[in-house]
Parts: structure tokens; C-alpha cells; sequence
């Protein structure tokens, strides 16, 4: 009977750990599973996630950046160890990976707060 209820409970261990891996799997793939352009971005609802294509064309101060692609630009703000160091130009194509930063006062103002920069 102990061998018995400890194959079960094994059993069941490896199907919730399955279970919890995939929906964690497919949570993480829907979240960044297509390239987003700036004039998608400035449509899209306050925290969404997104993954944008282009280059960071100057500095507007503080951590906060001029970001452009084919379809517009947008501000961004990116945090100093983000850049790892590395230098870039206006020609230096980046992706940036963040979500949708929406703020209503006192004025509406779209810009995407960066969590990663891929170089």
C-alpha cells in the first residue's frame, strides 16, 4: 500500500511540474512573440509589452532617449546599466524589449519604459 501511494503521489508531482512548465512556457513565448513598430506602440493600451526594431537616435536627458524606426519615433527610457557599456551611434540598430508607458497628465504622453537592450 506505501509503494503504491508513493507512485501516485510521484505521479502526480511530475504532472503538476509538467502542467506548470508549459503554461509558464507559453505565457513567456506570447509575451514578446512578435515585433512591434512605433506606430503600433503608440496605439497600444498602458503596460503592454513590446519588442521594438531601430535606433536610438539622441538623448532627450535623464535616462530618456529618442527612439525611431521605418513607421515614427518615441520616447524611451532607458536605464544607464542597460547599455552594458556599450557605446552606440544613431546608426547602430538596436531592439529594445519594454512595455507601454502611458501618462495622462497634463497631457496624454506615450513612451515605452525599457527593461532590455539588445545590441
Amino acid at each position: 500500500m506505501k509503494t503504491m501511494m508513493k507512485a501516485l503521489l510521484v505521479t502526480a508531482t511530475l504532472a503538476s511540474a509538467a502542467t506548470v512548465a508549459t503554461a509558464n512556457q507559453a505565457v513567456n513565448q506570447a509575451a514578446f512573440a512578435k515585433v512591434t513598430t512605433v506606430k503600433q506602440a503608440l496605439t497600444m493600451k498602458d503596460d503592454s509589452k513590446v519588442e521594438l526594431k531601430g535606433y536610438v537616435v539622441k538623448s532627450v536627458g535623464d535616462e530618456k532617449y529618442q527612439f525611431r524606426d521605418n513607421t515614427g519615433s518615441i520616447n524611451v527610457e532607458i536605464d544607464d546599466e542597460l547599455w552594458m557599456g556599450k557605446p552606440i551611434s544613431a546608426k547602430t540598430p538596436v531592439t529594445i524589449i519594454g512595455e507601454v508607458d502611458i501618462d495622462y497628465k497634463p497631457t496624454k504622453r506615450v513612451e515605452i519604459d525599457v527593461d532590455q537592450v539588445r545590441f
